[in-house]
């Protein structure tokens, strides 16, 4: 038996990566997110702040939402130009997943982390989505914002983000369920009723 990886795409305000978190505790793992950019650093020498900035210049490039650079598994050398490019950026943090994979079993929030496991057969991929009032409330209360037409600008732009960065790495649309083991709507769930199915699936397939 291979190690078990839950990966998790989601929308923003679903509770995704709380339930991610709820899910590893339950099942005694790690759960990844923001520190595969410190662990993509120490693999490749690159200074952590550069993975956050290739972030923030993808979310401002239009060439970004025009073109693919599907991912396939490679390294740009040092020695190149374009060691530090955004896509080598992005090279790394998939390496480190693929890493983890081999090493133990966990939890992946977002990174495009189905794709780059689609060749692992105890990768378990998991989308979460809930209704707009749902992801409207509850990003409002983690935003703080006061206007609702503000919070709900804000996840419209982070959730087209996500679905051309997922597309610009994979070809493939990010809210389409054939990427995905398992769709949870988190609105009709709730969070602990996403992680029981999550369990449930794991233990159907897995037969544990």
């Amino acid at each position: 038996m291979g190690n078990i990886i839950v990966t998790i795409a989601r929308q923003y305000g679903s509770g995704g990566k709380t339930i991610g978190g709820m899910l590893a505790k339950q099942m005694g793992v790690n759960c990844y997110d923001r520190e595969l950019m410190r662990m993509a650093s120490d693999e490749s020498g690159i200074a952590e702040g550069m993975f956050g900035q290739a972030d923030e210049r993808l979310k401002k490039s239009p060439i970004f939402r025009i073109t693919k650079n599907i991912y396939k598994g490679q390294l740009i050398p040092p020695e190149s130009d374009e060691f530090t490019s955004n896509d080598n950026l992005f090279n790394y943090q998939a390496k480190v997943i693929r890493q983890l994979a081999e090493e133990e079993s966990c939890v992946i929030i977002g990174r495009c982390a189905d794709y780059v496991l689609s060749d692992n057969e105890f990768a378990v991929r998991v989308f979460i989505h809930a209704n707009k009032d749902y992801c409207l409330k509850r990003a409002k209360e983690r935003l703080g914002y006061d206007s609702e037409k503000d919070v709900q600008k804000f996840i419209d732009k982070t959730d087209k983000y996500r679905a051309d960065y997922y597309n610009y790495y994979t070809g493939h649309e990010w809210s389409d369920a054939r990427n995905y083991d398992l769709c949870l709507d988190s609105s009709k769930l709730g969070d602990e009723g996403c992680v029981n199915e999550i369990l449930s699936y794991i233990r159907n397939r897995f037969h544990q």
